[in-house]
């Protein structure tokens, strides 16, 4: 399918001219440009014209999974009848396994895997193997290890209509895909049988897959939405049915990676008995051989990664497999730089995101190192790893930077592909704003009685139903200035990090409709927000020079309150520092820009009119009962019988609160 584009919104001047040399640079095969677009100046929808024009699958990568939600929310509106997916890291918490041998302390991982965003991210990766239209939004995570697409869709099952095949021997195959049979609970990742009929629920989430069988025969195959009637099911003639995990190697090749470890730790035992490090042989050895039990018994294990060189056949120091590689499964290895044809990149808040993409690998295997040294994993584990900066850019085809301050690095990839007399072509500045809205207005003030001044602000913008953001150096500061706001009559909230990746959005939302006056937050509310109902920034320590209040920061966070025509910034600062300097100078050489611009062209500014919709996944769905468990109630009490005489207690809590939701449904 082709991208369809559909908005009400028009292209002005500015934006047509950036839009068509971008469009022509990728053309002509360049390979990086920047598109230097001021807070408000519609880099969002110039984005969708040029995926538009250029017809290519597109990874738009950005550094946080908020600014990835919104991103997410308006390619969705943008393009309604094309895949467009969020692709994030899938953990609400997430502690990595590590070692501080000063302490002798072993810390091991753990964390709560958001169900929902793993769904997500199979989504994404099954549509990338189908289809062409893809757009995936994703957080800097794409560059960690996935999993081989080779495997994910070799291994995946192809059914048709009349298919011959063994009840029993398709069963088999489903376990070996990574479903779990459940028939009492059945959730994504489950199937259940009843009779000559199978129900699996797809690990994508959004639908049931029915298959019935007669005899040795597939007879029907039907679609339908676990949130809808049986009677809304649709027949289809075939169907692929992917893996439930990403980790998943055929059973002959499973045999062979197996041996392939256990090789490896008997010379890495060697090793370690050289050195005369018996404790390390005794940690080592007990961990892999559970690992490799559970491989031979199951197919799968925990932490199942850290093997991933072996299961993939990967020789030492080669690059994982990422979400890169799905975008150019099947031809990984066609990258030709006289025509870059594959997919195209944005790297949206590139003078943030960049900088994550170059840490990334650098962190992981100092901490990998220690581990394995000190025998808690195999030399192999050190392959389970996020890309090197090179090596993403490697498997990247074309990319285009987007930021109101992009940095040195952006700059530089920029002039070297070209003499400095070109570089100009692929620096595309867009300055003028589609709704004439002027930068803020800014003001200093002193530190002190900054409380009680802040309370006073915030009051008069409250009666003129407006909204506010105030920025604090700590979560701990961010908090306790929520409290006091709210014991002053002010509707507020905090956000930070610790607040769960699928509820952020929807406490933006929240702001938007006026369940909040003030949002306060460290480092979440700066780049890329769209909030048109904030009229006021308040930013506290604003001469704590420093990441946080740095020229690149102050302009970012600024520029959230160029949105609204009454757009106003407070920085409370005893001193004025460089980066407050340069930051303000530079807010007012674009103001002074959009504002000669506005009196050329006999124009007004004009608020932005944005309807508040719902996020996609702010919602919870209430866990349906299904027809057929409500006439088998007797037979869920009996299961509940045999499990407490079994003393089977977790399952017992389960059929209980189950029987629970039934005689609930029946009062009804």
């Amino acid at each position: 399918m082709d991208f369809k584009l559909v908005s009400q919104f028009k292209m002005i001047p500015d934006q047509k001219k950036a839009v068509s040399s971008i469009v022509k640079n990728l053309k002509n095969n360049v390979k990086y440009q920047i598109l230097l677009g001021v807070t408000g100046s519609g880099k969002t929808f110039d984005m969708a014209n040029i995926i538009y024009k250029i017809k290519k699958p597109t990874l738009i990568i950005t550094f946080n999974k908020l600014l990835a939600a919104q991103l997410y929310q308006e390619f969705k509106e943008f393009f309604p009848e094309n895949a467009v997916h969020y692709f994030v890291s899938y953990y609400d918490y997430y502690q990595p396994e590590a070692y501080i041998p000063q302490t002798d302390t072993y810390i091991e991982k753990d964390a709560k895997i958001n169900e929902e965003i793993d769904r997500l991210r199979h989504a994404t990766v099954q549509d990338l193997l189908s289809r062409k239209d893809v757009i995936a939004v994703a957080s800097v995570s794409c560059i960690y290890n996935l999993g081989s697409p080779q495997t994910y869709q070799n291994v995946s099952l192809e059914i048709k209509e009349g298919k011959t095949i063994k009840r029993s021997e398709f069963l088999r195959y489903l376990v070996s895909l990574g479903y779990q049979r459940n028939d009492f609970n059945f959730l994504p990742s489950s199937f259940r049988v009843r009779e000559n009929k199978i129900d699996i629920f797809l690990v994508t989430g959004k639908e049931i897959l029915s298959i019935e069988f007669l005899e040795e025969k597939i007879k029907n195959i039907f679609l339908s939405s676990p949130h809808l009637t049986i009677s809304n099911k649709r027949r289809v003639k075939n169907f692929e049915i992917f893996p439930a995990h990403f980790w998943i190697t055929p059973q002959e090749k499973l045999k062979i990676a197996i041996e392939n470890i256990k090789l490896e730790l008997e010379e890495r035992i060697k090793e370690l008995k050289k050195q005369k490090k018996f404790l390390e042989i005794e940690r080592l050895q007990q961990r892999t051989n559970y690992d490799l039990a559970m491989l031979e018994e199951t197919g799968y294990c925990h932490g199942i990664e850290n093997y991933s060189r072996h299961l993939e056949f990967r020789n030492p120091g080669d690059p994982p497999f990422t979400l890169l590689d799905y975008f150019s499964y099947p031809n990984i290895n066609s990258y030709n730089p006289i025509s870059l044809n594959r997919f195209l990149v944005f790297i949206d808040e590139s003078h943030m995101t960049l900088p994550q993409l170059h840490a990334m690998a650098n962190q992981d295997r100092k901490r990998k190192e220690t581990l394995i040294e000190y025998g808690f994993r195999l030399p192999s584990a050190i392959d389970n790893r996020p890309l090197t900066f090179e090596e993403f850019i490697k498997k990247t085809d074309q990319i285009v930077f987007v930021s109101a301050t992009p940095a040195k690095e952006e700059k530089e990839l920029v002039l070297k592909q070209s003499s400095n007399k070109n570089s100009k072509k692929f620096i595309i500045e867009q300055l003028i704003r589609p709704t004439n809205l002027l930068e803020p207005t800014i003001e200093i003030k002193p530190i002190k009685n900054q409380l009680k001044d802040l309370i006073e602000k915030i009051k008069e913008r409250k009666k003129e139903n407006q909204r506010v953001l105030v920025l604090t150096l700590t979560k701990r500061l961010a908090e306790i200035l929520s409290k006091t706001l709210s014991e002053n009559g002010i509707s507020c909230q905090w956000l930070h990090s610790e607040i769960k990746t699928l509820k952020r959005p929807e406490i933006l939302k929240e702001l938007r409709e006026g369940k909040y006056d003030v949002l306060v937050g460290i480092n979440l509310l700066r780049e890329g927000l769209d909030l048109p109902e904030v009229s006021l920034i308040a930013i506290l320590d604003a001469d704590k020079e420093g990441f946080l209040r740095s020229e690149t920061t102050l302009i970012q966070i600024m520029g959230r309150a160029a949105r609204h025509p009454e757009g106003h910034v407070i920085l409370y600062a005893d001193n004025i520092t460089k980066s407050m300097k340069n930051a303000i100078k530079e807010i007012e050489r674009r103001r002074k820009i959009q504002m000669e611009y506005n009196k050329k062209h006999k124009l007004l500014p004009k608020p932005i009119i944005k309807p508040i919709r719902e996020w996609a996944f702010s919602k919870t769905q209430e866990e349906k009962i299904e027809p057929w468990l409500l006439k088998d109630k007797k037979l869920l009490e009996k299961e509940l019988k045999g499990a407490i005489e079994n003393w089977d207690f977790e399952r017992a809590i389960k059929l209980r609160d189950l029987i629970k939701k039934i005689n609930h449904v029946e009062k009804k």
